[in-house]
């Protein structure tokens, strides 16, 4: 028996998901509880369609319908204390909930399997936490759309190799992580629409349990006695299955919040590049009072992004340990994928939530520098630039070789400037140079030399995007 309370959040270890991570609602859905009630909920539904089928009485099923919502701390340690002796959760409960149904508690599981409840359960817990990821992400890709097009012709420097590139918008950088949570938005919702239970379908999948317990002749029994059972869950069935649900299930359904989380890493590792001081163009949301260090009190470490990175990386992780269940889920079933299942599933969504709602705050409250972006394209821009000049001046009547050698030899001297702190000398000297000038005229460089607006469609494509939110 255990020596103390197995619910105290100070005598025994508590995850981080207890406190710290993801919201109240996913985990509420994820709680010992809510499992408890699930289960009792299918017993009563079992007991409702035996007791029409005239297989229990209806004084039976009242009793289970009175005490279904008694679950409890006190009747949770009991089911502990049960448990600790049998060694079998759902059959500890099943002996808790009796015990408190001196009618009824006599008829409980008649018939079923454990994972005719669990299975069941466990697939009414998907669905709800899906919705629950389904309404998180919406908002997010509302919040992320709006940003789209605040910031459409909002010019700033590209970066390919982590290299300056060409400019492009902070618009259309942001329409890519858009675009990827589009993406991941269509599975979500794909995947909900495709949940489904093991239905009630006894030890091997065949239905035989439910329909010995029908008179001579009721071979239909067990069909007819699962779509009542089901309709009333208000939950479909997979029409064939082992003891189990298909544990392929799990593994589409962490695949796709896995999906979630790496397309916001990728969001959160480039803020925190592009918030580093040599870039400083993006910034999380600082508050009044956060503490950015604990020796150093004038650091603004990009925290929230860090934890989206950190919690997505562990989150990466949990899918090949539902491949491996459904992978080596032995001929009718194995038991080797339960204990990981308690574990891994409930994590999954626990961090995928807390992952959407940082993404979320971080996303509504985005610093972005436009001063220092104009300085960073003031900077890399008119090397990005000297394309445009190359084809201006082809146009003109100058060698493209001669030219591409010409402007080559000025970027690099204007490279070794700027490493050397000095301005970016290199519109100067191009709009200098007699034989840039002779095809084109000094002031016409300095245009061509401007990149602020050399960023294609960028604007157009990055509202295009945000139109599909």
């Amino acid at each position: 028996m255990p020596t103390s309370n197995p619910l105290s959040p100070i005598s025994s270890y508590q995850s981080p998901f207890t406190t710290r991570y993801a919201g109240p609602a996913m985990r509420e859905i994820w709680s010992e509880r809510t499992k408890r009630m699930l289960w009792r909920r299918i017993w009563v539904a079992l007991a409702e369609v035996q007791c029409d089928m005239g297989i229990v009485s209806a004084e039976q099923v009242s009793d289970l319908r009175a005490h279904a919502e008694e679950v409890t701390e006190a009747s949770i340690a009991r089911a502990l204390e049960i448990e600790h002796d049998i060694q079998h959760d759902l059959m500890a409960e099943v002996r808790t909930y009796a015990e408190q149904c001196t009618v009824g508690g006599g008829i409980i599981h008649l018939g079923a399997t454990s994972m005719d409840i669990e299975d069941n359960a466990d697939a009414l817990r998907l669905r709800d936490a899906l919705d629950v990821i389904g309404a998180a992400l919406d908002e997010l890709i509302t919040q992320l759309a709006a940003k789209v097009q605040q910031y459409a012709d909002v010019a700033s420097m590209a970066f390919t190799h982590l290299q300056p590139a060409e400019p492009t918008t902070v618009g259309y950088r942001l329409a890519q992580y858009l675009q990827d949570l589009l993406m991941d938005r269509d599975g979500l919702r794909t995947c909900r629409a495709g949940i489904r239970g093991k239905g009630l379908k006894g030890a091997v999948g065949t239905s035989a349990s439910y329909m010995e317990l029908g008179s001579t002749g009721a071979g239909a029994l067990g069909h007819g006695l699962e779509g009542r059972v089901l309709e009333k869950l208000r939950i479909g069935a997979f029409p064939a299955a082992t003891q189990t649900y298909p544990r392929k299930q799990d593994w589409l359904v962490v695949n796709v919040l896995a999906g979630v989380a790496q397309s916001l890493y990728k969001f959160a590792f480039d803020l925190r590049v592009l918030q580093s001081p040599p870039i400083g163009e993006w910034a999380e949301p600082f508050g009044a009072k956060q503490v950015g260090s604990s020796a150093m009190p004038f650091k603004r470490n990009p925290i929230n992004s860090e934890k989206i990175d950190s919690l997505a990386r562990y989150l990466a992780s949990l899918p090949h340990v539902l491949w491996d269940n459904a992978a080596h889920s032995l001929l009718e079933r194995t038991l080797d994928d339960s204990a990981n299942r308690r574990v891994v599933i409930a994590e999954a969504f626990l961090a995928t939530d807390e992952i959407i709602r940082v993404a979320t705050r971080i996303i509504k409250g985005l610093r972005i520098n436009e001063p220092q972006i104009a300085r960073n394209m003031q900077t890399y821009g008119p090397f990005a630039a000297t394309e445009r000049l190359l084809m201006a001046l082809v146009k003109a009547g100058a060698n493209r070789q001669d030219m591409h050698e010409l402007i080559r030899e000025h970027s690099l001297k204007a490279w070794t400037a700027l490493n050397m702190g000095a301005p970016n000398p290199l519109i100067d000297n191009l709009c200098a140079d007699p034989t840039v000038t002779h095809y084109v005229t000094a002031a016409q460089a300095r245009i061509l030399l401007d990149a602020s607006d050399y960023v294609g469609d960028a604007p157009q494509r990055a509202r295009a995007v945000a139109d599909l939110a």
